[in-house]
This record gives C-alpha cells, sequence and structure tokens, in this order.
C-alpha cells in the first residue's frame, strides 16, 4: 500500500471523519491546529484566499499541512492570532515519508514559506521538502515564552517570581481598590468591555475583532474560555482573554486601561489567572505566546524559538531571485544554522 496525497478545501476536510478528528479538539489538542480554528481565520482573516490542507494517507497513518496558496507560492494558513502552525501527523513513525509525500504535492506552488513553526515539526518538515527535492532553509524567527509547571501549584509557582512583582501584587491587592473576577461564559457584556478597553491601551489596533469574538464565543461554548475582568468603582479597567486546552492555558489577549496604570490592574488580574489556571484548571502549560516582550519574562520561565521556513523547487523559475537571495545570505553569513541544503547534500 502505497501513500495516498490529496489537498482538501476547508469543508471537505468537516467531512472526513479521519481528518476531522486529527484536526479536532482532544485531550492533547491546541488551538491554531484545529479545523474549527482554521475556518474561522478563512471566514474573517483571510476572504478570497484558498486555504487548503495537504493530506498524506497510508492506511491508518495520517498527515495534514493546512496551507493557502497563492501568488508567492504556499503560505501559512495563520494569521497574527496564531501562535503558530505546523503539520500534523497521527503516526509519528511514519512522518519522515509522509511529510515528504505533502511536499512533494506542493511542487506546482513552486515556493513554500512556513512561520512561525515549532522547532520539532519545522525541522522535520523541512527534512522532507529537501527529500522531495526542494531547496531551501528553516531558521529562527521569534520566540515563545512558557511556563513548565511540573506538578506546582500557584503558591510555589509565585514563591519563584521576581521581589518586585510579587510586592506589587501584594501593594496593590492590600489597597482594595480593584476587584477582580474571571469568567468561563462569554458575555456580550465582558466583551464589549475589553473591546473598550483595548481600544484605550498601548495596544496597536485590533487586528479582526470579529474573528476573536467569533473564537471566544466557540471557546465558551466548549468550556475552555477563561475571560479576566478588572473593575475599579464598578468600572472595567482591565480585561484578558485566555483560553485552556490540551492541559496548556493560552494568553490571546491582555490589555488595561492607561488612565488607571497606577492601580496595576492588569498585574493583579494576570495573578489572579495564573492562580486560576493553575489551581483549579489544573494545567502543566502556560503558553505566552509569540514576541519577545520583556514583561513576559516575569511571568515566564523558558523561552523557545519559532521557525520560519523558505524553500523553493529548483524548477520554479519565477522564483529563482528569491534562490539567489538565499544563497547570497548564506554566503554573507556562512555560520548560519541550519545551512541552505540542496537536495544533493540533504540527508
Amino acid at each position: 500500500m502505497g501513500i495516498t496525497v490529496y489537498h482538501a478545501d476547508l469543508q471537505e476536510a468537516q467531512a472526513d471523519p479521519a481528518l476531522a478528528a486529527l484536526l479536532g479538539r482532544s485531550p492533547a489538542s491546541a488551538p491554531f491546529d484545529r479545523l474549527d480554528w482554521l475556518t474561522l481565520l478563512a471566514e474573517h482573516c483571510l476572504p478570497g484566499a484558498p486555504c487548503k490542507i495537504a493530506v498524506a494517507r497510508e492506511g491508518d497513518a495520517l498527515a495534514a499541512l493546512p496551507f493557502r496558496e497563492g501568488p508567492e507560492g504556499a503560505g501559512p494558513l495563520g494569521t497574527w492570532y496564531s501562535f503558530f502552525v505546523r503539520p500534523l501527523t497521527n503516526a509519528p513513525q511514519r512522518a519522515p515519508d509522509l511529510f515528504a509525500a505533502i511536499a512533494r504535492s506542493l511542487a506546482p506552488t513552486g515556493a513554500a514559506r512556513l512561520s512561525p513553526m515549532p522547532e520539532a515539526e519545522a525541522l522535520a518538515l523541512a527534512a522532507a521538502f529537501r527529500a522531495a527535492g526542494w531547496i531551501g532553509i528553516a531558521e529562527p524567527c521569534d520566540t515563545n515564552h512558557i511556563l513548565s509547571l511540573e506538578g506546582r501549584s500557584f503558591e510555589q509557582y509565585w514563591a519563584a517570581r521576581p521581589g518586585a512583582l510579587r510586592e506589587t501584587v501584594r501593594r496593590k491587592t492590600a489597597r482594595g481598590k480593584v476587584t477582580l473576577r474571571i469568567e468561563s461564559t462569554f458575555s456580550d457584556a465582558d466583551w464589549a468591555a475589553y473591546e473598550a478597553i483595548y481600544a484605550k491601551s498601548w495596544k496597536p489596533e485590533e487586528g479582526n475583532p470579529a474573528f476573536l469574538r467569533a473564537f471566544a464565543m466557540a471557546e465558551s461554548a466548549a468550556g475552555a474560555l477563561r475571560m479576566g475582568i478588572a473593575e475599579i468603582d464598578g468600572e472595567a479597567v482591565a480585561a484578558q482573554f485566555w483560553t485552556v486546552e490540551g492541559g496548556t492555558a493560552w494568553i490571546h489577549k491582555l490589555a488595561h486601561d492607561e488612565a488607571h496604570r497606577a492601580h496595576s490592574p492588569g498585574t493583579l488580574l494576570t495573578a489572579a489567572l495564573f492562580r486560576h489556571v493553575i489551581d483549579e484548571d489544573h494545567v502543566h502549560t502556560v503558553d505566552f505566546g509569540t514576541g519577545n516582550d520583556a514583561y513576559k519574562r516575569d511571568w515566564m520561565e523558558e523561552q523557545r524559538p519559532r521557525y520560519a521556513l523558505q524553500f523553493y523547487r529548483p524548477a520554479a523559475v519565477g522564483h529563482w531571485p528569491a534562490l539567489a537571495r538565499l544563497a547570497a545570505r548564506r554566503l554573507l553569513r556562512p555560520r548560519i544554522q541550519p545551512a541552505l541544503v540542496s537536495p544533493q547534500t540533504a540527508g
């Protein structure tokens, strides 16, 4: 029995039980892998873009790579809301062959640019592209801050935080000015408060509020929403949007009203949410997404690289200039790892 490869649109994927299970919610899933997340992205953030899933099958072994096809080749089926993009498989031992089959199926696109991707999946997919005759590079492009709890309670975790952070929370809590609550059910009023606070915060303009609202409502229905609201004298002054899935708490959005910064409502709310997801939800990991923001180091303990893949088909003449630029980068920075690899030198 050989490997069968095809490209499915998102509706076709929903009708395939095995593929829907691979891309579904499970005890080990992440939001950004799920078919419902990909469908929301396509609807709200990528209208008109051909969003597909490259699928490789061999018996019960299955691998899938969501992607979008455009004039520049195959790109990630993700946006600024995605902590990562990656291929998935239910048969890790068959992943090299399944991923290589997917890479070969993408040959007509001529180019593949995929990011941000976790290191293990990035290197595995890069090896698959090389085995399939592509030329390109995989290199770090961003940083992911995480907390691995390893069975610790919140108090044990909190005792290891920087003294200045713990003292800020102690003093501002003692003043009793800020009231905190954490909701697991979507509320129009709470979401309106979040949007109002976000508009007053230091954050850039929200890219697609309709998408975020639809995602929050779906996570509420699944019991995964953790919406934190901080209030002063009945007025919402800070809000945070987290979800819990697969043993991980995912920090999607946080904002506070700068006018109330002296009371540190955002810091108090973050501490309360950490307490909740650690002691109530019993997560094993907290993920702060991408971006090497300095404040994340106060809350997190580990950093992981996220990778960008750039691969090209040697026969795709239209992409030769981009391939030449990659080669020039290697000449200018000969120590970059992993190096530009041709099909002849790939292992």
